[in-house]
């Protein structure tokens, strides 16, 4: 079940990013060098700034995969999406399944990186992130370059590593 609730979401992430209405979270990308190509390799998004942008795709809002998944919080009884003006980063497994996401902000707010709760599908300590997308490259190369956040992920596959 947690599985299935982050199929839509990265569906609805990646869709937002490419919306006229978010030429922000575009232009942030392309100001980091990366390029649309590299973008949807990676399957970029970008949750709206909204307390809740899942409600209009989930009914109900909130169920209870969407608080065990992580991507809604519930907070003194009320219920609101836990990433919100963020480029989004989903995590995937080794078989390819999105299993949860990080997000980076696109101003100064804190915290600059937020990273989906552990679940019982994602562990933050024992999830490498882009090692699913590099598995080729991995394959051909025999080892492996290990580097700290998303955005270094990225950048590297933009100038053809990994």
């Amino acid at each position: 079940m947690l599985l299935r609730c982050f199929a839509l979401p990265i569906l609805i992430l990646v869709h937002c990013i490419s919306c006229h209405a978010n030429d922000w979270a575009k232009g942030y990308l392309k100001k980091r060098g990366l390029s649309d190509e590299v973008a949807a390799h990676y399957s970029l998004g970008y949750a709206p700034d909204s307390w809740r942008p899942l409600a209009q795709s989930f009914a109900p809002y909130p169920s209870e995969a969407l608080v065990n998944s992580g991507m809604v919080i519930e907070k003194d009884g009320s219920h609101y999406d836990r990433f919100r003006h963020r480029i989004m980063f989903p995590i995937r497994n080794s078989s390819g399944q999105v299993i949860g996401f990080g997000g980076r902000v696109l101003d100064d707010s804190k915290p600059k990186y937020l990273n989906s709760p552990d679940t019982p599908l994602f562990d933050k300590g024992k999830n490498l992130y882009g090692l699913y997308e590099a598995r080729a490259a991995v394959k051909e190369a025999g080892r492996i370059l290990v580097v700290e956040g998303y955005m270094d992920v990225v950048a590297l596959a933009q100038f053809g590593i990994g």
